[in-house]
């Protein structure tokens, strides 16, 4: 075979170790669902690979498939490896947090090595140790730090081993430094804090702290792979990571880790505990109950007393289960397994144990207790109207213990609901990925800032105000932290012969180099014109922090009497808060790397990162709605139904609500004044009674107001102001049919016409005079009053529950430049399309951080630009789409697909095939990404081709045009 072989045959050859392959798994819900990875060939037939990197794929081992793909020519293997490499991922483009980092096993592991009372002689450090010498690092020296005691035995500390996953040798050149609070941080003293809970890293030595998730895990950024990453590359970060999953399994597995039934026994105290809390809270419920049946119960703004009553008892019997929990945290030993894993953040929570080992509590149906399956009960073991706890589904026993037969019943049904929830939200969330995927897809950076779609509209003048790449954000939507930066800069850079420097040196120095050269080339003159937020706004936010530091500086050499030219003693006294020239400069030098760094980059495809943005989190919402901080009965939707109403720009959302500020937001006497004159209020709310009077020789209809409540509600309302309302509404009264007697009293004499006889007329005005609406606004069905306690002092604002927006400004009392409403048609209605693109963007954010989703207000920009971008609020739903997107293709791709291209073909149509749908359909490259730029070939002649002289040139042709 070998000898046959001549040039320009092709030689295939199996998949071998190295080979660089995209692995991806369905559903696949942002891009880093399908990743490229380096192939090692192992037996057997399944594949493998790190733990760590679950996470981005959402992959569990209980049986996932998943799909293989090998790029085959040096250019796909290139751009595979660059753009899309698991080390190139590590952070997620939501929000810029890491996604892949330790989870599980590596999180317990590392816990309880690096507990305070961990210590290893000199064996079994070596031991486990040298379980990091494998692959690449198998031929590193590590160096073993000197022991942490010595005598009469020496030992070294978990935390001492810990360091070495951070910098294993001498020759390895990182140095991490880390500061923050771990998950139960006692609230004092920083690093002396008595749970361990305050981690500290140290030119990579792990000083103080036990490392959780916190520190560790995905899903925030004072992690320290994360630092690592931002500080030292992701190689790097990569590394440390391998280490740590080496590490932490070796040690776990030598000191064993398991769950048994003993873990989950409860003490004698324990339950003692238990049953005084039940005696307690049921006591507490019966007394409400009684107090209903008595008609005693303090009602809640705008409840009923069974609302109420049912919001008390809801609370009460929660208060149960959570305090039923703190006490058997109280009681669990600090060896528990379920209690070091639920402390260290790998598996499970604290309502978790405390279900398994104190009390299960009440189960939840939408949101409220288990309604009623039979008559008047939920099951026929119970009395009829029985509002006890245990006949509304309060579960008393604990998993341990076992359910009784009525409860066991209860908690399947709460099951039973989460199961179907799961179900009809992943479908929900997978149409509206899908609508925004469409609608975003082809949104793409162009090399002059602006976001375009392939028509070229522009969607933004520059991406998210400032152009930054929100993958790259280092604070909460900030480029970087500067605080963190400059402890960095100072623990990396001792700089130990040099001076410090004093306040006003510090700022002398710092206006100076930024002065400088390389400084000046970041402040692009195009970028100034076009926003106030390129770099001169990011100057100014160094010159800040700059001032704020040397402000310290100033405070503290005043505190303790230090003067500025270096003759006080003791000379330690220089070194606090000590900052060095040196020192400066490295600072201001890495903050302009890394903004520059933080750039959006030309090509990328800001839409549809915008878009798996928005819909990767909607699949880990869940569907409930929540209550209203602070008022009982004010319902709000959240969740995936909100999201949903938001971006289909429905004109009628469920839970419209407008929050209303008061020009006297501290008098509660003035709220309930404007309240009542918001709150829509009708004839048959405020009169006494309202009968028919038969005289000998006339009949009318008597209504009789109830002045005292009329003063009690603070309405402005007058017998007057009644017949004047008769007279407007649709009664078809004349105003000569309604007379006034004395403040009370008002008659209204009906008139006989060719449609109805008298009699007919009086009983259809009596059934008809309660509804008319006296005060207020008709559309508004309630306005609650809702305080607010920050501050010491108490303000007072208005819930508005309805919609006009319009009417409720103009309200004589309501400050209407503070006045917002949650309904993006009604704010566009009232406020044109700059104030519904702020609501959408705040509705979402709100929505988002209500379920404890981060996401980056860059994306939410994009999404909500692009639906007002053509000057009314399009939904993204085929209507707005076919208004968005010219492209027949792209429409026909979406939904309806016969109907338009029939259309398109009956009207002869043309498609430009310059979008991504497009372009996929007709299968030729796309241009976004490395699509977008062109390559010229510099030719070696002249490129200006010679003038020719024109035919017809005469200066008598040359007319000019204005005479």
């Amino acid at each position: 075979m070998a000898q046959e072989l001549k040039f320009g045959d092709i030689v295939e050859r199996h998949l071998i170790d190295g080979d660089i392959v995209l692995f991806n798994r369905q559903p696949s819900l942002h891009k880093l669902s399908i990743m490229a990875h380096i192939a090692r060939v192992k037996p057997h037939r399944t594949f493998r690979f790190n733990e760590c990197v679950c996470t981005p794929y959402n992959a569990d081992f209980d049986g996932d498939e998943m799909n293989l793909h090998l790029p085959q020519t040096e250019e796909a293997k290139a751009e595979a490896l660059v753009l899309m490499g698991t080390k190139a991922n590590l952070v997620t483009p939501r929000n810029g947090e890491p996604l892949i980092a330790a989870i599980q096993d590596f999180l317990t592991g590392a816990y309880l090595l690096t507990l305070k009372d961990t210590f290893f002689d000199r064996a079994k450090a070596c031991q486990i140790i040298a379980s990091i010498l494998v692959g690449k690092d198998e031929k590193i020296k590590v160096r073993l730090p000197p022991p942490a005691i010595l005598k009469p035995v020496t030992l070294w500390t978990g935390k001492q081993v810990f360091s070495l996953i951070l910098k294993p040798s001498d020759d390895c050149p990182v140095k991490a430094n880390l500061r923050t609070k771990g998950k139960q941080y006692c609230g004092k003293g920083e690093d002396l804090c008595y749970n361990d809970s305050y981690v500290t890293i140290q030119n990579s030595e792990l000083m103080s702290g036990s490392m959780d998730k916190g520190t560790l895990g995905s899903g925030s950024k004072n992690n320290i792979f994360y630092i690592l990453l931002r500080d030292w590359g992701q190689v790097e970060a990569a590394d440390a990571m391998s280490r740590l999953a080496r590490l932490a399994p070796v040690y776990l597995s030598n000191r064993g880790f398991s769950i048994g039934i003993g873990d989950v026994t409860p003490g004698q105290g324990l339950l003692k505990a238990k049953y005084e809390l039940l005696n307690a809270g049921y006591k507490k419920c019966d007394e409400y109950i009684e107090a209903l049946n008595t008609g005693k119960l303090q009602q809640q703004p705008g409840c009923t007393a069974e609302e109420t009553l049912e919001a008390l008892i809801l609370k009460e019997l929660s208060v149960i289960r959570d305090h039923a929990g703190s006490a058997c945290l109280r009681e669990l030993d600090k060896s528990n397994s379920p209690l070091i894993m639920a402390l260290c953040g790998s598996k499970g929570s604290f309502i978790n144990i405390s279900q398994m080992i104190a009390c299960v509590g009440q189960q939840a149906i939408s949101g409220s207790r288990v309604p009623d399956g039979f008559e008047n009960r939920s099951l026929p073991h119970f009395e009829k109207h029985s509002k006890l706890p245990a006949a509304k589904g309060f579960v008393a026993n604990s998993f341990y213990s076992g359910l009784t037969p009525t409860e066991f019943f209860f908690h399947t049904m709460a099951g039973r609901e989460g199961l179907v929830d799961t179900a009809v939200k992943t479908a929900e969330t997978g149409y509206m990925q899908r609508r925004l995927v469409k609608s975003l897809e082809d949104l793409c950076s162009q090399y002059d800032l602006t976001v375009r779609s392939s028509t070229g509209d522009i969607i933004q003048f520059i991406y998210g105000g400032d152009g930054l790449d929100p993958a790259a954000m280092e604070g909460k939507d900030e480029p970087l932290e500067f605080k963190r930066v400059l402890d960095n800069i100072r623990a990396v850079y001792p700089c130990r012969s040099e001076p410090a420097l004093s306040k006003n040196e510090l700022e002398l120095t710092s206006e100076s180099i930024m002065k400088k050269n390389e400084f000046l080339c970041c402040q692009d003159s195009f970028l100034q014109t076009l926003t106030e937020t390129g770099y001169e706004k990011y100057n100014e936010e160094i010159k800040k922090f700059i001032k704020g530091v040397s402000e310290k500086i100033k405070k503290t050499r005043d505190k303790y009497g230090i003067n500025d030219n270096g003759t006080t003693e003791p000379r330690v006294l220089y070194q606090l808060d000590r900052i060095t020239p040196t020192q400066l400069e490295k600072f201001l030098e890495t903050c302009r790397d890394k903004y520059m760094r933080a750039q959006m980059e030309p090509g990328s495809a800001v839409g549809a990162l915008c878009a798996q943005s928005i819909g990767e989190p909607g699949t880990q919402m869940t569907l409930k709605t929540f209550h209203f901080a602070g008022v009982a009965s004010m319902n709000i939707t959240l969740g995936v139904p909100r999201i949903k109403e938001i971006i289909n720009a429905s004109k009628a959302i469920s839970t419209p609500i407008i929050t209303a500020q008061l020009d006297k937001d501290d008098d509660p006497d003035f709220a309930r004044l404007v309240k009542g004159r918001i709150e829509k209020t009708l004839l048959g709310e405020i009169s006494e009674y309202i009968e028919e009077v038969f005289l000998p020789d006339d009949c009318f209809i008597l209504v009789k107001l109830s002045l005292e409540r009329i003063r009690l509600l603070r309405l402005e309302v007058n017998a007057e102001t009644v017949r004047y309302s008769i007279c407007i509404s649709k009664l078809r009264v004349k105003p000569g049919d309604v007379a006034v007697h004395g403040e009370a009293v008002v008659c209204v004499t009906p008139r006989e016409n060719s449609k109805s006889s008298m009699y007919y007329v009086l009983q259809s005005l009596k059934e008809e005079l309660p509804k008319v609406v006296v005060q207020g606004i008709p559309e508004v069905s309630r306005a609650v009053i809702h305080v607010d306690e920050q501050s010491g002092k108490e303000k007072y604002k208005l819930l508005v529950e309805g919609d006009n927006l319009r009417a409720v400004m103009a309200t004589h009392g309501v400050k209407g430049t503070k006045t917002s409403s949650n309904n993006t048609y009604e704010v566009e209605k009232t406020l044109g399309i700059e104030a519904a693109r702020t609501t959408i963007i705040n509705e979402i954010q709100y929505t988002m951080v209500n379920h404890g989703m981060s996401i980056d207000r860059r994306h939410v920009m994009l999404l909500s630009d692009l639906m007002t971008y053509k000057g009314e609020v399009l939904g993204i739903t085929r209507f707005g789409l076919a208004k968005m997107k010219e492209s027949v293709l792209m429409l026909a791709s979406f939904e309806k697909t016969a109907d338009h291209l029939f259309d398109a073909a009956y009207f002869g149509q043309k498609d430009s095939v310059c979008g991504v749908s497009e372009c996929i359909i007709m299968g030729i490259p796309m241009n976004i990404g490395t699509g977008l730029f062109k390559l010229l070939h510099k030719a070696d002649k002249e490129s200006t081709p010679p003038r020719r002289p024109l035919i017809f040139d005469h200066n008598e042709f040359h007319i000019p045009i204005v005479t």
